[in-house]
């Protein structure tokens, strides 16, 4: 791409922003470069191009804008000013989201916390941390480590994807079986409103009075204003580990074996499971030797106690043996442990060797539901002729079909967002969501009405007018009609206020 095309967003192509001094992103541009450093002002088309997406680059927008932040100081100032002229504002981190709720507005700015990755405190007396939004994941866990802690949700992106950028997709991660998502690890934040007010929500009590005001913000996807700095719960290393891989002839030996183990009150700190076309991947990509012939592996992690992991790990053999597992291994150590894992958590980038092109889907359904939802899966991609490779946490049933493609065959990209599509139905027909960890975003608007009623919808977007009545706090995200706050709920009558403005989009 050169620096006069056209990026492509959800909506289609958008044109070059209009930086006029009489354009409301122009007077933004001149009012901001009056306050910032110019190395913290991007405005060149080319350089701009470098934030066009997220971990989703099938949606392209080239920002208007990028201010990069340094602190809360300066998030406050960038939003105050786009508040200010009705100018639309978009937060990314590390940008490793799979929805495109980091998508940027063509006319907006987007404001960058990359740089904000101060560890404030580790404070082990409280079990707490005090972190900037782009302090990385796995970093976190490390600087916890001394004092005998760590952060527990762990995403695959653990090693580049931020905190701040958990909070706002609500991320979950392979030990979220156990431990719970990001919402539940999370006590306190200091919040810059989409009026470019400081406030803070939370802090370091574990039950705050008060409306659960945290519980509306973790997982608003940046819609509700930008979270600036984030208190967390760490929580205590395990005495022991144990690691196990089993290898089965068929996902629906592997699917009985989750039920059973579950079924029989064991709840491991993790389930993973990988079909054999996720095993070929990471084989290709990795070498993770796991068990040759496999239909699916699971990942199965019981930590704790020594003696509540050996009457666990007991259990968890058991059903594996029972239900049709041909080969288990037990990691002797951290090496042989971190190689399990290995294969599991490089299976996305994996498939790059396998296909030049994928989809990461991404839905939950009950647990009961995986052998028929994966047959059903397996019926899908056989018609549709599009191979899907699964990899997933099949304790929680939260799916991750991986959806091969080759975008220079006509016609192939199409067949797989069809694909990609009709796996969220048969999530939501096998009782489940649209999304179990990596949001809605611009990837799955469209598909909320699937799951959602009118009267739904309509309650969410009030939530979001209560915070954000111009909606300009990633406007275009989550819901597939925006409405203007105070108007009434209904169909309208003609063009949306919003279209109009070239804001959103009716699906």
């Amino acid at each position: 791409m050169t620096s006069t095309d056209t990026a492509v967003a959800p909506d289609g192509p958008t044109a070059p922003a209009d930086r006029s001094s009489t354009s409301p992103l122009g007077r933004v541009t001149a009012e901001l470069a009056r306050t910032f450093d110019v190395d913290r002002i991007i405005t060149d088309r080319q350089r701009l191009q470098t934030y066009e997406c997220d971990g989703l680059a099938q949606y392209r927008t080239v920002p208007g804008l990028v201010v990069l932040a340094r602190d809360a100081d300066d998030v406050a100032r960038a939003v105050r000013v786009c508040a200010a002229h009705r100018v639309p504002f978009v937060a990314r981190g590390s940008g490793t989201g799979l929805s495109g709720g980091a998508l940027p507005h063509a006319e907006g700015v987007l404001v960058v916390m990359s740089q904000m990755r101060s560890i404030k405190e580790i404070d082990a007396a409280n079990q707490r941390a005090v972190v900037d939004p782009g302090v990385i994941n796995l970093a976190l866990s490390r600087a916890a480590t001394p004092d005998g802690y760590y952060f527990a949700p762990d995403p695959s992106s653990q090693t580049i994807c931020s905190i701040g950028g958990n909070v706002a997709e609500n991320s979950g991660g392979a030990h979220c079986l156990k431990y719970g998502f990001t919402v539940n690890h999370v006590t306190g934040v200091d919040l810059v409103t989409p009026g470019g007010e400081r406030v803070e929500i939370g802090g370091k009590a574990p039950d705050p009075p008060g409306y659960d005001l945290l519980g509306a913000l973790v997982g608003s996807e940046g819609t509700l204003g930008i979270v600036t700095e984030v208190t967390v719960r760490l929580t205590r290393l395990p005495q022991e580990v144990q690691t196990v891989l089993a290898g089965f002839r068929s996902v629906d030996d592997a699917g009985a074996a989750t039920s059973a183990i579950i079924a029989a009150g064991v709840i491991p700190a993790a389930i993973e499971m990988m079909d054999a076309l996720a095993i070929e991947a990471a084989e290709e990509a990795v070498a993770c030797g796991y068990p040759d012939g496999a239909g699916a592996v699971l990942v199965i992690e019981v930590d704790g106690s020594s003696a509540d992991v050996a009457g666990e790990l007991a259990e968890v053999l058991h059903h594996c043996d029972a239900n049709g597992s041909f080969e288990t291994r037990l990691a002797a150590d951290d090496v042989e442990r971190a190689l399990i894992w290995k294969g599991r958590k490089s299976a996305f980038a994996a498939v790059g060797r396998i296909s030049p092109d994928y989809i990461v889907q991404d839905g939950v359904i009950p647990r009961t539901a995986l052998p028929d939802v994966l047959r059903r899966i397996a019926d899908l991609s056989e018609e549709k002729g599009v191979r899907v490779a699964n990899v997933f946490h099949a304790g929680d049933g939260n799916l991750h079909p991986l959806v091969l493609f080759d975008d220079a065959e006509e016609g192939a990209a199409e067949r797989a967002e069809e694909v990609a599509g009709g796996i969220l139905d048969l999530c939501i027909e096998g009782g489940g969501s649209i999304t179990g960890e990596h949001g809605v975003g611009s990837d799955k608007a469209k598909h909320m009405p699937r799951m959602f009623t009118a009267a739904d919808l309509d309650t969410m977007q009030a939530v979001r007018c209560a915070f954000d009545p111009e909606n300009i706090s990633n406007p275009g995200k989550i819901f597939p009609t925006p409405r203007l706050c105070g108007e009434r709920p209904g169909r309208h009558q003609g063009a949306h206020p919003l279209q109009e403005a070239g804001l959103a989009e009716v699906f």
